[in-house]
């Protein structure tokens, strides 16, 4: 149970991070940087984190990888952008010839 929720934590921060990082990155003059610094911090958390919860225990694994899957799908869900109105068209379809 301790592993499920490690993995649950450590998905927060990864995929949370991955959002931030995102948002953060277009708004940047230097959006390369923003992303592979990110990269490096969050996997280097995220791998250290499976490291010591699993313990050399397969089963700890197993639970960490659970919480961090079922995280991904928690982040994904919490920062999805409003759906468009489907009567209305898009820009795109207003200014085809």
């Amino acid at each position: 149970m301790l592993a499920w929720i490690a993995g649950g934590s450590l998905g927060a921060f990864f995929f949370g991070g991955l959002w931030w990082t995102v948002r953060k990155s277009l708004a940047s003059t230097r959006p390369a940087l923003w992303m592979f610094g990110s990269l490096l911090l969050r996997m280097g958390v995220t791998m250290s984190g499976f490291y010591f919860v699993s313990g050399g225990d397969w089963q700890r694994l197993l639970g960490c990888l659970v919480g961090f899957v079922m995280a991904r799908q928690l982040v994904t869900r919490l920062t999805r952008l409003p759906e468009k109105d489907p009567t209305r068209p898009s820009p795109e379809v207003r200014h085809a010839p």
